[in-house]
């Protein structure tokens, strides 16, 4: 695995957890230090038991120049909007305590969640060759459908995993004003979704086909 791959995945976990941290007001917010340990233990996942292959590293690491415009925006928004949920729920729980507390369970249902969620995204990163941090057609890559494993249940797992880390993450943190940015941020996710599967389905070579064998963009059964 490439050094400076490496070097911005463990640079963005502590970032995001130093966004918490100031947030809070402190170094002992030990619901940031819980979120702290579960990206850690993720990251060594994702370059151990479910390390992906030199090819889609390159790919993850520097995506190709025909990117979607409208994802840049969407990703863009996302970012800010991430942003804005650590923000708020380091001030919401780790400062401020404007939300009631929550009870030991829910916050225990909120950890089984964002790592749920966690493990799942990087299952999802595995089996796909061709999963970029962007939408685009990888055409000098022979970018081709991938219908196996857990692209056999919805077509865009990654995505079904996204939305349950962030139903885990005011749960953990015990912040309900979070739950305003995770909704922003789900909305922004739907919309991508759409938008990259009507791409996919007219420029992706099977796609429609595999639209149709497997039904369910998100949540099977539902959407």
């Amino acid at each position: 695995m490439k050094a400076g791959y490496l070097i911005k995945l463990f640079l963005g976990t502590f970032v995001f957890y130093a966004i918490l941290s100031v947030s809070a007001g402190r170094i002992d917010y030990w619901q940031g230090l819980i979120y702290l340990a579960i990206g850690f233990i993720m990251l060594i996942l994702s370059i151990t038991l479910l390390r992906i292959d030199s090819e889609l590293l390159k790919e993850r690491s520097k995506p190709g120049e025909n990117t979607k415009k409208w994802d840049k925006i969407i990703l863009g928004l996302s970012f800010l909007v991430t942003i804005s949920m650590y923000i708020t729920a380091g001030l919401d729980s780790g400062r401020y305590h404007w939300s009631p507390h929550f009870h030991w369970s829910l916050c225990l249902l909120g950890i089984i969640l964002t790592i749920s969620g966690q493990l799942l995204f990087l299952i999802a990163q595995k089996q796909n060759k061709f999963f970029s941090s962007t939408v685009r057609i990888q055409t000098e890559r022979d970018h081709t459908v991938c219908e196996t494993g857990l692209y056999k249940i919805a077509r865009h797992p990654a995505y079904l995993a996204s939305i349950i880390q962030s139903l885990g993450f005011p749960l953990l943190f015990g912040s309900l004003w979070s739950i305003i940015p995770i909704c922003l941020s789900i909305i922004l996710l739907v919309t991508r979704t759409n938008l990259e599967d009507k791409t996919l389905k007219s420029e992706l070579k099977g796609y429609h086909e595999y639209s149709k064998k497997t039904a369910y963009r998100i949540i099977p059964y539902v959407w």
